[in-house]
Parts: C-alpha cells; sequence; structure tokens
C-alpha cells in the first residue's frame, strides 16, 4: 500500500446498482458488555481458529456451502517463497528490482501449469524506470462478456520483502486462483486475476493497465476486488465501499464468521481499487490496516492491542513471514473464494457441453524444427457443435497452427507447434483451449532443446565399462604388470634425499 493523503469525498464511488456508499463508519460508541480477552499469541499469530467457531446463519451456510475452504498453509508457503526471492535479491522485491521480476516468474509458472491464459504486460509509461511487468491472468470459461476481476499488488518498497504489504494479498490469489483451477467448477462468468506492478510508486501498474483498455473491455469487467495486507498482526477486518452492491459477498462472508467488519478508511485512494474507480468500475476488497493505530472499541471487537499500529512493520525490513496474522490470513483467503464463487460459478450443468484432451501431451525438438499433436473433442452432454481451437504460452517466435481451427464435437484436429532457429531453448507448456458454448482447456508442453540439437552419443569404441554389463576382458594382473626395481638403501633412510626410480609405464589397456 503506498503512503496517499486523500482528502475526504473526493474517491469516486461506484457501485454494481443503485446503492449509495455510506459514510465512513464511525467507531463503535460502546463496546461489548464482555469484550473478548485476545492477546498475540503464538496461535494468534501462527492461525489456529478459534477451537469453537461461531455459528453461521442457516440462510448465509445455504450461499456459501459451495465456495472451497482454501488451505492457507498453501498460501503460507506461496509467502515463503516470496520471502525467499527478496532474501536473494538484497532484501526487496521493489518494482524495478529482481526481487520483482522473480516474484512475477513464480507466480506466472504456477498459473501457466494450471491451464490459466497468462500474459505480463510491460509498463511502457508512467512507471518508475526499469519497473517489471503487470502479470495478467484469465481462467479461460465463462461468458467472457461478462468478466469479475481479483487484483493485487506484487511489488515491495525498497526497505523491506513486503511479505504482507502485499505478498499477502499476493498469495492469496495465487491458491485461490490454483484452487479454482484444481476444482473446475461450471462457470457463469469469467474470472480474471492482476498481480501490480510499481504499486508503491503511485498505482502506476494499475493505472498503465485500466487505461489500455478499451471502452468495450472496461465494460465487461463487473467489479474489481483488490486486496492490499491482509494479514496485519494487529489488524481488524476492513472491507472497501462497505455498504456497496460490489461489496456484499465480501461482508456476506465475513459476517458469517462474526467479525462486525468496518469501512476500510485508512485504505481509501492508496491501492489499485483506486484505478478501477477512476475508470467507473466498482470495486471492493479485503484490508487488515497497514500503519494506522487500532482503537479501544476494535480491540474490543477483534482483539489485539488497542493505540497501536495495525502493522508495526509497515514499510520497514521486518515484514518478512514472521509478521503475518495467519489467522486473518485464513480468514481473508476464504472470503475470497466465497466472493467468487458466488459471483462466477454455477452449479448448473451446460445443455451442450464436450471434453477436450490432447495426445501426446508432450514433445521435443531442436530449435526450427516443429512438434505436432492430435487434439480430440467429445460431446459430453446435449447436441454436438462447433469447438474454436486456439493455444497460448507457446516460445517467442513460435507459432501454434490448428487443421482445421474449429471442429464440430466428437472429431479431431492436428496442432502444429512449429519453432525457428532463434527459439530460446527450455520447457513451455501451452494451454489448449476450445471454445463453444462453453470454454475447455488442455495442457500440452512443448521442451526446445539446446541449439544445435545435440544428443548423447557413445564416444568410446570399448565403452561397455560405462553401464557396468559389458566387463573388460583383461585381468588386473594385466592393466597393473609392470617392472619395479627395488629401493634403495638410501631411500629407505629416513631423511634420505635419494630418488625412489620410477616405474615404467603400465601397459596400454585402458
Amino acid at each position: 500500500m503506498i503512503r496517499r493523503l486523500v482528502v475526504a469525498g473526493i474517491s469516486l464511488a461506484v457501485t454494481l446498482g443503485a446503492a449509495v456508499l455510506p459514510a465512513a463508519a464511525a467507531p463503535l460508541a460502546d463496546p461489548p458488555p464482555t469484550p473478548p480477552s485476545h492477546t498475540h499469541s503464538a496461535a494468534y499469530r501462527v492461525g489456529h481458529l478459534p477451537a469453537v467457531p461461531q455459528a453461521r446463519p442457516a440462510a448465509v451456510r445455504t450461499a456459501l456451502s459451495d465456495a472451497p475452504d482454501i488451505d492457507v498453509a498453501k498460501v503460507q508457503a506461496h509467502l515463503t517463497e516470496l520471502n525467499s526471492i527478496a532474501t536473494r535479491n538484497g532484501g526487496t522485491r521493489k518494482s524495478s528490482g529482481q526481487g520483482y521480476r522473480d516474484s512475477v516468474a513464480y507466480v506466472k509458472g504456477k498459473l501457466q501449469a494450471a491451464g490459466y491464459t497468462v500474459t505480463e504486460q510491460p509498463c511502457t509509461s508512467g512507471c518508475a524506470s526499469g519497473a517489471g511487468p503487470n502479470l495478467i491472468a484469465e481462467w479461460p470459461q465463462g461468458d467472457a462478456t461478462k468478466v469479475y476481476m481479483f487484483g493485487s499488488h506484487l511489488d515491495s518498497v525498497g526497505a523491506g520483502p513486503g511479505i504482507n504489504d502485499n505478498g499477502s494479498g499476493s498469495a492469496a490469489l495465487l491458491e485461490t486462483a490454483l484452487t479454482l483451477a484444481e476444482q473446475h467448477p461450471a462457470m457463469a462468468a469469467r474470472v480474471r486475476f492482476g498481480w501490480w506492478t510499481d504499486e508503491e510508486q503511485g498505482l502506476n501498474g494499475s493505472d498503465f493497465y485500466v487505461n489500455s483498455l478499451s471502452s468495450a473491455e472496461r465494460t465487461k469487467i463487473k467489479a474489481y476486488y483488490n486486496f492490499d495486507m491482509i494479514a496485519s498482526t494487529n489488524g481488524g477486518y476492513f472491507i472497501n465501499h462497505i455498504g456497496s452492491t460490489a461489496a456484499q459477498p465480501m461482508k456476506a462472508y465475513w459476517d458469517s464468521l462474526g467479525l462486525q467488519p468496518e469501512e476500510n478508511t485508512e485504505g481509501a485512494g492508496r491501492s489499485d481499487d483506486y484505478s478501477f474507480e477512476q475508470a467507473g468500475i466498482a470495486t471492493s476488497g479485503y484490508a487488515m490496516g497497514a500503519g494506522a493505530r487500532k482503537t479501544t472499541a476494535q480491540a474490543a471487537k477483534w482483539g489485539g492491542t488497542a493505540n497501536r499500529a495495525y502493522d508495526s512493520c509497515y514499510h520497514q525490513s521486518c515484514d518478512t513471514t514472521g509478521n503475518i496474522n495467519a489467522t486473518g490470513l485464513n480468514r481473508s483467503v476464504d472470503g475470497i473464494a466465497s466472493t467468487l464463487w458466488q459471483l462466477a460459478v454455477t452449479s448448473s450443468t451446460p445443455a451442450n457441453d464436450f471434453s477436450l484432451a490432447t495426445s501426446p501431451t508432450a514433445g521435443s525438438v531442436d530449435p526450427g524444427a516443429s512438434a505436432t499433436s492430435t487434439v480430440s473433442t467429445a460431446t459430453t452432454s446435449g447436441s454436438a457443435q462447433t469447438v474454436a481451437l486456439s493455444a497460448s504460452g507457446a516460445p517467442a517466435g513460435a507459432t501454434v497452427s490448428f487443421s482445421p481451427s474449429s471442429v464440430t464435437s466428437g472429431t479431431g484436429s492436428t496442432m502444429t507447434v512449429a519453432t525457428t532457429s532463434a527459439t530460446a531453448p527450455g520447457t513451455y507448456p501451452l494451454t489448449v483451449t476450445g471454445t463453444g458454448s462453453v470454454t475447455h482447456t488442455t495442457a500440452y508442453t512443448l521442451t526446445v532443446k539446446g541449439a544445435g540439437g545435440c544428443t548423447g552419443q557413445q564416444l568410446l569404441t570399448n565403452g561397455g565399462f560405462e553401464s557396468g554389463t559389458t566387463p573388460w576382458t583383461g585381468d588386473t594382473g594385466a592393466i597393473g604388470a609392470h617392472t619395479a626395481s627395488p629401493p634403495t638403501a638410501a631411500a629407505d633412510s629416513p631423511g634420505s634425499a635419494a630418488t625412489v626410480p620410477r616405474p615404467p609405464t603400465p601397459s596400454a589397456n585402458r
């Protein structure tokens, strides 16, 4: 989260419907009669939830029951990797450094392997010198005219690794995206994820992305949800534009836990949701607080320490994996998944549906050569339909073609991946997409061998000993046979400078 002073009332309040944003939520006039006693115990910091969870209203339980419970340990594993990346790069993941670019590579690799359509978007104007790219990932299923977008900034300040600010939001979105791909539910709408560059220098990456969208593309985005600092150790439970229609799925989840969330006044205009607000796109999101201090009423309601910063390591070198409230992180990531499932996932089965597969699922070529695979389809419900084929993830300079480029479900196509002599060696996970009345994806892995296509071969004429299955025909006596002279008496004397005769060269049977 950037430091930015915002004059109250300047931010554009946008909603999905006609709901009007309320004024900033005032602190509670009185704490509950018997406030819970919470301290920052090890269990609170490590993330153990209460032994007896608060009951959810029956109606809310039904509405949220389809959403998965995201494994917070997997989110923390991503945070550990981001922390390690920072450690290897001078203790920071700032947008213009290698630590940021390595963070992009880590997230991108996970998403491509899961079947996402992934794009690196260079920030060519408005960003700090040398800033790395935005990373955009879309799950290629659902109504492409209705997009729900979830985003977080991936960069840190130069002073620290940025694990709460904002590894927490970035890791939570990554694991939510991977869970969506793993569960592969039927989709009513598209889900798009964004990891932003250069937020800490002024929301520059998200500004660039929004400004690059055409009017038609902006219209497709029905709401944008932002997650910035969602694991503050002394944090509270804050929602951007808590009274808006866009916020209702997020609020419903936290309400179901009895958390009594409040408006995120501290973060207004200070994170990437502001870029979308200015473009007229509805926004909301979760936050747990930055440098502002927790009130007495908030400490009574949520636990923690009153008159202490929500995150005492905000923008400092101590913002490491030791600066994470895993209980808050768990509640946040599950709320993200709940919101996504409520907005974009459908429980209904498409009337007409098909399956998609590649065979073989991988190929290896020299630079300049081509690999082929058969893309097969089958009608799984309803009637056969026309399926248009496409692919993403090929290396620079390579092309992917299909013959034919569209098929009737139940038939197949030949996919050809053609490389050039300049194609860089490496392993490239491709996502093959079939688009009909619904969209399905499948994976294909292309390996481009080293330049020249060098392959291993036996260069020794008597090299059977290398395998251990064809022994030499000679014996050890022949190998070691030599004629040696006995040492002289002088050579046997301690301290003698006499030279020991050198044995002759062994017989040549090497």
